[in-house]
């Protein structure tokens, strides 16, 4: 049995009818009309006959309020998005009275756009050809604004055949042209019909119409009368197939995509600049907010580091009377310390210490500096082996020798670039050799960990401090029994000064372990408090990235409306402004983190501050960055991709 035959284009009771205030204003009054594949089609009829608004529905550029459309026996009224533009695409090429070219874009790329959406290979050899082939061979990388209206014109139908259309439709298109340049046109038009593609134009000029093998005039939305020169055969030809795929974003329209918004972007460069301004600040912002956190957080730890992790710190406290702290201290004597070393299973080692301010002089040179009397267990626990000369001896511990080591600071103070090792220097009018050099600590808060000086502690409690008293003891503890050692401390210590428990108040027990986790904690809090009072900077940035998509939007209405006549999807058309917004975003971000560096190494060199930039700073600044391009370049995007291509390519 014979298949039966359907034709190229079959439309039956086609309306349109525009909503005018509260009024309605019906354009199209149920049209029926079949076109057959290998025509030459003119529709004429006079201005506001209906003419372009039926060749924008048959075109799929627009949809009627009401009818059937049939290409190839399929109502594609019922098709989605992602089949009509397949259609745009595969099936259909647009000539236009106002050429649509992209002005950005050469004739070669222009005519090659439409393959971006339909996938096809060797676009540009193709494009050559075919801007051959209409007489453009030596303007083929000329830019529309180079270009003849005549030639533009050619580009145009250069831009419709790209893809091997069924059907060629064209609005008006020798409306801006000379006569000679009208009839160059025709004639390709018409050498393109003799090869077998359909044409169907849209004219007013009667002489324009000659040209066409079928004349349909239109008067009020109705057909008049439709006139055939010659009769078309009828072909049959295999059912309509729309490929599976069609809707996917090949790396070709991504290209094309990113392309486009690097091109947008250097076209308003300043305002571009501007834009990303507030990326580079937030980004920037977070970058040296992060990392003089960060910094400053590694500096504690490594100088409480320096004290010891597994220390404790015994120092006497006050009495209390009634939960209100008293003047008077209880103090900690060295038989104190004996006793407490004497538990060897939780003591690993001890060092009683006292402290004080000095005058020390060196020549023409004096400097006020903080003193330490300890014992040799003191360069062990506190990691203060010198970096040059010696700690002072037992011996010489015992004998209240007249030596120290002294710190980086004393050093600048006194010696500026001299060897101090062997030098002697007066402490409190009172001469002292110099036998080491402290490792440097940095600075600690507000005291500088290398302004002072070290002398054994019978020495500094008898010829200068004058005490009977330790100021402090630390205490290194057996391994894993912190708290076992530390509970043993306070009790040995009320019980030697015939204290009760309801004093415990009068010695005080610092254990460093817990002092790390709290500096950590506070400074991890501090920091991520900084990072996420300077996003508000990018939450700026991002509104103003929303903002100028939005104009962007504006600007290139008929652009989004030729892509989308050529084929684009709207997820296409949502994907190149995403992509445009991302990349004003990340360029911002980049540009932010090179000034975010910039920033924490001058805020480190000249203010002296801990800095330290982390890749996982940088990997949450540039993220950040990207999904503020995304979140607040999706509506700009969205808006764009719903869009109607009709109603777009119409916008000025």
């Amino acid at each position: 049995m014979t298949e039966q035959h359907k034709p190229l284009l079959a439309i039956k009771g086609i309306t349109k009818i525009y909503d005018v205030g509260d009024t309605k204003l019906d354009v199209l009054k149920g049209i029926n009309l079949t076109i057959e594949e290998g025509e030459f089609v003119a529709i004429m009829g006079p201005s506001g006959s209906g003419k372009s608004t039926l060749m924008h529905i048959l075109g799929l550029l627009d949809r009627p309020s009401g009818g059937v459309y049939e290409i190839y026996g399929q109502n594609v009224l019922k098709f989605d998005d992602n089949r009509t533009a397949f259609l745009r695409s595969k099936i259909i090429g647009f000539v236009f009275q106002q050429y649509n070219l992209l002005n950005k874009m050469t004739a070669c790329d222009n005519v090659a756009l439409p393959m971006i959406y339909s996938g096809g290979t060797n676009k540009v050899e193709r494009a050559k050809k075919l801007l051959e082939s209409v007489g453009l061979s030596e303007r083929i990388f000329h830019k529309p604004n180079q270009l003849s209206g005549g030639q533009q014109q050619r580009v145009a139908i250069a831009r419709a055949l790209v893809n091997e259309p069924k059907i060629i439709f064209a609005d008006e298109p020798t409306g801006n042209l000379a006569s000679a340049q009208s009839d160059e046109i025709m004639q390709i038009l018409t050498d393109l019909n003799k090869k077998g593609i359909s044409v169907i134009l849209v004219t007013h000029e009667p002489d324009i119409a000659q040209w066409a093998n079928r004349v349909i005039t239109i008067k009020d939305g109705q057909v008049v009368s439709d006139t055939k020169k010659t009769e078309t055969e009828k072909i049959q030809h295999n059912p309509l197939k729309i490929h599976k795929d069609s809707s996917r974003l090949s790396v070709a329209e991504f290209s094309e995509n990113f392309f486009s918004a690097i091109r947008a972007i250097l076209a308003n460069k300043t305002r571009s600049i501007l834009t990303m301004l507030g990326i580079i600040i937030g980004v920037a912002s977070i970058i040296s907010m992060l990392a003089l956190g960060t910094g400053a957080q590694q500096s504690l730890e490594k100088q409480i580091k320096s004290m010891g992790t597994n220390l404790l710190y015994l120092m006497p406290g006050r009495i209390s009377v009634g939960g209100v702290a008293g003047s008077v201290v209880r103090r900690i004597t060295l038989e104190d310390v004996d006793a407490l070393a004497s538990n060897t299973e939780l003591v690993k080692n001890i060092d009683p210490t006292v402290s004080g301010n000095v005058q020390v002089v060196y020549g023409n040179k004096n400097t006020n500096t903080s003193l330490t009397g300890a014992t040799t267990a003191y360069q062990y626990m506190q990691n203060a082996v010198p970096e040059y000369g010696r700690f002072f001896t037992n011996t010489e511990n015992n004998n209240s020798a007249k030596v120290c080591v002294i710190g980086a600071t004393v050093v600048k103070n006194l010696f500026g670039d001299q060897e101090p090792v062997g030098k002697y220097i007066k402490i409190n009018r009172k001469q002292f050799r110099v036998i080491g050099i402290l490792p440097v600590k940095g600075a600690q808060g507000p005291r500088d960990g290398d302004d002072i000086i070290i002398v054994p502690l019978n020495t500094a409690m008898k010829r200068l401090l004058g005490t009977r008293y330790v100021s402090s003891v630390s205490v290194e503890v057996q391994e894993g029994k912190i708290d076992e050692t530390e509970k043993y401390l306070l009790a040995t210590m009320l019980e030697r000064n015939k204290l009760g428990a309801d004093q415990a108040d009068s010695f005080r027990i610092r254990n460093m372990s817990d002092m790390i986790q709290m500096l950590s904690s506070t400074t991890k809090t501090m920091t991520m408090l900084l990072g996420s009072v300077a996003g508000i900077s990018l939450i700026v940035g991002g509104i103003g990235i929303m903002n100028i998509m939005l104009v962007s939007v504006s600007e290139r209405t008929r652009e989004i409306g030729l892509r989308k006549a050529i084929g684009a999807t709207k997820t296409a058309v949502l994907l190149q402004f995403l992509i445009e917004s991302s990349a004003l975003s990340v360029m911002g971000g980049f540009f932010g983190v090179a000034l975010g560096v910039l920033i924490s190494f001058a805020v480190s060199k000249f203010a002296g501050w801990a800095a330290f930039v982390s890749g996982f700073s940088v990997f949450l600044s540039v993220s950040f960055s990207v999904c503020v391009g995304i979140v607040f370049g999706l509506w700009p995007a969205k808006k764009a991709s719903e869009l109607s291509p009709i109603e777009a390519l119409r916008s000025e």
